[in-house]
């Protein structure tokens, strides 16, 4: 049984009843864990998301045939093996090292806990396009195209402008 004033991490299926809890003591459950994990990996600069994000890929992990994105174990103390889409065009050794720092920093300071094992899989890139710029309409035969109040300077020179 964990001292006075401890926080222990146990496995769901060990927990005991709030009854034979003792006074001071928290635990901490691997869903509690997981939240804190999915928490800081979507603040990290190149996640686009978890790979089980969506109706399908979450269904396929419900079902069992795909592991979760955030799989937590808590068997030889505390181990997530997470697994991450990253926006393309970033490097991805960089964004994977922000999320270690980050879910190792989230962790600590949450449960007072070192991870024991963290396991980072790119699970693929993510590219976001941008939105299409307007098209540009062709001017209508017979009529002229729209004028600027002020004329067009002969040359660059007389523009006022200090450019060479």
């Amino acid at each position: 049984m964990p001292a006075t004033g401890t926080i222990s991490v146990t496995p769901e299926a060990d927990l005991p009843s709030p009854a034979s809890h003792e006074s001071g003591a928290s635990l901490v459950s691997r869903r509690a864990i997981a939240q804190i994990v999915r928490t800081a990996v979507s603040g990290s600069y190149g996640v686009t998301g978890l790979v089980d994000d969506g109706l399908l890929n979450g269904s396929l992990v419900r079902l069992g045939l795909r592991p979760p994105a955030i799989l937590v174990r808590l068997h030889g103390g505390i181990r997530v093996d997470l697994r991450i889409l990253v926006a393309a065009g970033v490097p991805v050794a960089e964004v994977a090292r922000q999320v270690d720092s980050a879910v190792r920093y989230s962790v600590r300071q949450a449960v007072g806990r070192e991870i024991a094992a963290l396991t980072i899989r790119v699970g693929g890139l993510r590219f976001e396009a941008a939105p299409m710029p307007r098209p540009v309409e062709p001017p209508i035969a017979g009529t002229d195209p729209p004028s600027s109040s002020e004329p067009i300077p002969a040359d660059a020179g007389a523009s006022g402008s200090d450019a060479a």
